[in-house]
């Protein structure tokens, strides 16, 4: 590292309490603390928290060098690891190196584009036989219908099971973990310590961990079949060693949790925004209209539904499902004329970024048109990052695209949608952004 005394020590940013600094703060503000953090301080922000230094980083090109250009520094980090490792264990959401590089290898070819072909009809099935469910004039929670819909899509299509008897078992478990992530005490308390979310947790990690064990044995009974468990259970490292069953059920509860739990806040907040925008609904369902002809949308349909991608774009960019990011510095670095000292946690919020009115007029308003005529290759490279970026982006994009844009377009052929809940939604901040009340929705048949 240089020593050029043009190098600064640390960006500002807020004051804190002894020991703890300004890290109760972070946590308990939530998107806020983010939000407020870039409108006092800029683009590099600073803070104290008990033995470590904390860094956001609001500015896109400071991002990419996080995440793209010198990404083999920053990685997921202990405190990471620490939320989520009690869940996802060593899956690769959590994992690194050559374990991380392996894993991401054997499953790379469940998300290849030309089997991401073959999951459009599965994802319509099921939107099918849950609209078959729904009742005009019923008013519903929204939220878990998209929960149970997503679920049971990348249950089928990435583990080619049928969870009817599992679905109440892993909602329990994914809506009793997520939450206890951002308590305070979990976070800064060492894993050691019995706490009451801790043993929720734990306990969640039991329930899936019986799930999966049941679709393994199940799979082990059935050979040959061509989904994710099955490949892994084929699998073989470099010395010709299977993969044990703890490794595998990590990475089946991995993709199981972040496979529907970011789809569906996704949507969840997709109709929250078009039930307060008629005129965006009208014209969305006129695109239907047009291309579909009632019929139901297939991916030979996709390129036409230009509209319908804007529409999620958007809603990804007000609401991205994941809002913030965080990597650890594994050596001493620089980044706009500060040193990132060997340790440091950084924050990079698509909450803030995709709010910035440096790359978005009138950021806080839904205007799926504002992605016409290729408007994001205008864009800095990562004023727009919902999926993530660099070695690490999310390995379920093009799956998560396709689904979102399919079970969008199948429900508003059929229905309309009047919102009941509270128009002022309040996001919670967890691994992804939950809307902290339910929202309920009366559907109307078209």
């Amino acid at each position: 590292m240089s020593t050029d005394p043009a190098i600064k020590e640390f960006p500002p940013g807020p004051s804190g309490l002894p020991i703890v600094g300004a890290m109760p703060r972070s946590i308990l503000g939530g998107l806020e603390f983010r939000e407020r953090m870039a409108r006092e301080y800029g683009d590099i922000v600073h803070w104290k928290g008990p033995g470590d230094h904390f860094y956001q980083l609001n500015y896109p090109e400071d991002i990419g060098h996080v995440l793209v250009h010198n990404n083999t520094n920053y990685v997921k980090g202990e405190q990471f690891q620490r939320v989520l490792r009690p869940l996802t264990g060593n899956g690769i959401l959590n994992s690194e190196g050559q374990e991380w590089r392996r894993n991401r290898h054997l499953i790379q070819p469940a998300f290849h584009p030309n089997r991401i072909n073959v999951y459009a009809e599965m994802m319509t099935d099921q939107t099918e036989a849950m609209l078959d469910r729904w009742t005009d004039g019923e008013t519903r929670s929204i939220h878990e219908d998209m929960m149970e819909l997503t679920l049971r899509i990348v249950s089928q299509a990435l583990f080619g099971v049928d969870i009817d008897r599992y679905v109440d078992d892993i909602e329990s478990a994914v809506n009793t973990f997520l939450p206890a992530t951002s308590s305070l005490s979990n976070l800064l308390l060492p894993e050691s310590v019995p706490l009451p979310s801790r043993r929720r947790m734990a306990r969640a990690r039991e329930t899936l961990d019986g799930v999966v064990t049941e679709i393994i044995q199940r799979k082990r009974a059935n050979p040959g079949e061509h989904d994710v468990i099955s490949m892994l259970l084929d699998a073989r490292d470099d010395d010709g060693n299977p993969l044990s069953d703890k490794q595998i059920r990590d990475e089946a509860i991995t993709l199981i949790t972040a496979g529907h739990e970011t789809t569906a806040v996704s949507l969840t907040y997709t109709m929250y925004l078009l039930a307060q925008h008629p005129e965006i609904e009208e014209k969305f369902v006129g695109e239907l209209d047009t291309v579909l002809d009632g019929g139901r949308p297939t991916m030979g349909d996709l390129s036409e539904l230009t509209y319908t991608e804007q529409i999620v774009k958007e809603s990804m960019r007000l609401f991205p499902p994941v809002p913030s990011i965080v990597r650890e510095a594994k050596e001493t670095d620089q980044i706009s004329g500060y040193r990132i000292p060997e340790g440091a946690k950084i924050f990079l919020s698509q909450w803030v970024v995709h709010r910035d009115n440096r790359w978005y007029d009138d950021p806080l308003a839904f205007r799926p048109e504002r992605w016409a005529n290729d408007m994001q290759s205008s864009l800095p490279q990562l004023a727009y990052f919902p999926f993530a970026a660099g070695p690490r982006r999310c390995i379920g994009d093009r799956f998560a695209m396709l689904e979102a844009r399919l079970l969008l377009a199948m429900i508003y052929q059929n229905y309309h949608l009047e919102l009941r809940s509270d128009r002022n939604l309040e996001v919670v901040q967890t691994i992804t952004s939950r809307p902290k009340e339910d929202i309920r929705m009366t559907i109307h048949e078209r």
